[in-house]
């Protein structure tokens, strides 16, 4: 479940300042995971740490749960079962929310059999561990003009829950965009229609931007952590974006956020993120990073911080 925070200062005042920046620099990060865990999703549940992943020796789903985000226990698969609409295996960045008191929803993205498409499903459970069921007979967003759906998220504002997802562009040669729609109360369909919030426009960016993270400040404003480039190699890094409401208008920070180079090799193609508060009460970032081979994608955490809606890592 993506957080709230209390962070204090306007955006008007953060552009006017010329503080729209909070790079990172320079910090080691060593992986709290040492094994394949990518595209990391974390909630709290039961007073312990429960971290989600893409599919991973062979399981849809990978769990691991933590009582302090160092130290990590592999759980079962947390999707074990798939109907026979979608293609095994190919499960990616699954966002898990209590939707309601002892009900979790797993938002995922998988391969349809029709359209052969990238497309978000939605499951469900009353046990944070799984296994979760997944709901319906069809994908809940899967727009064939627009590539497919892939990366959920979801942010609470007003009391409604809202789905933030990348339109999967770039797999036919088109604009990816983040998009968002209000949920029904059950979570398991979009109660409105979709809203653009922004795509790739920056050249650091590549051809797309993904791995949407949505931190709603007790301010009324929100950023976005986001992941862009190819996430195969050391291009791929995380950019952020600032608004006063979750339809926009979005403001990006210029460059990458946090990078290869911001981190000084340390981590390898860092993205796929998620932000989590930590039982002393302060924020922590979790995203993966390559291993030395290029082989496979770890969990890596470090300390975030806020200057007023600007994310500052280490």
């Amino acid at each position: 479940m993506r957080v709230r925070h209390a962070v204090g200062a306007s955006l008007i005042a953060l552009l006017a300042a010329g503080s729209l920046t909070g790079c990172a620099t320079g910090p080691e990060f060593a992986p709290v995971i040492r094994d394949d865990f990518a595209d990391p999703d974390v909630i709290v549940a039961d007073g312990r740490y429960v971290a989600y992943s893409s599919h991973a020796n062979l399981k849809n789903v990978p769990v691991a749960v933590s009582d302090d985000l160092e130290t990590w226990e592999m759980q079962a698969d947390a999707l074990p079962d798939l109907p026979l609409w979608i293609i095994p295996r190919k499960t990616w960045a699954p966002e898990v929310v209590e939707i309601e008191a002892g009900r979790y929803v797993m938002y995922f993205t998988a391969t349809n059999f029709q359209p052969a498409l990238q497309c978000i499903g939605v499951a469900v459970s009353d046990d944070p561990l799984g296994p979760f069921e997944v709901a319906g007979d069809e994908m809940l967003v899967c727009p064939p003009e627009e590539g497919g759906a892939i990366d959920a998220t979801t942010v609470r504002v007003d009391d409604t829950w809202h789905l933030v997802w990348k339109n999967d562009g770039n797999a036919i040669g088109v604009d990816t965009w983040m998009q968002t729609a209000p949920l029904t109360d059950d979570g398991l369909a979009l109660a409105g229609e979709p809203t653009r919030m922004l795509k790739q426009d920056q050249p650091w960016e590549g051809t797309l931007i993904e791995a949407p993270t949505i931190v709603a400040h007790d301010d009324g404003g929100f950023t976005m952590i986001y992941s862009a480039n190819s996430y195969e190699g050391d291009e791929y890094a995380m950019g952020y974006a600032v608004a006063d409401s979750l339809t926009g208008p979005w403001e990006k920070a210029d460059g990458p956020w946090v990078s290869t180079e911001s981190l000084e090799g340390a981590v390898r193609g860092p993205g796929g993120q998620d932000v989590v508060v930590a039982a002393d009460g302060n924020h922590r970032l979790l995203f993966h990073g390559w291993d030395s081979s290029y082989t496979y994608r770890m969990l890596h955490v470090g300390p975030l911080r806020w200057d007023g809606d600007v994310p500052v890592l280490g």
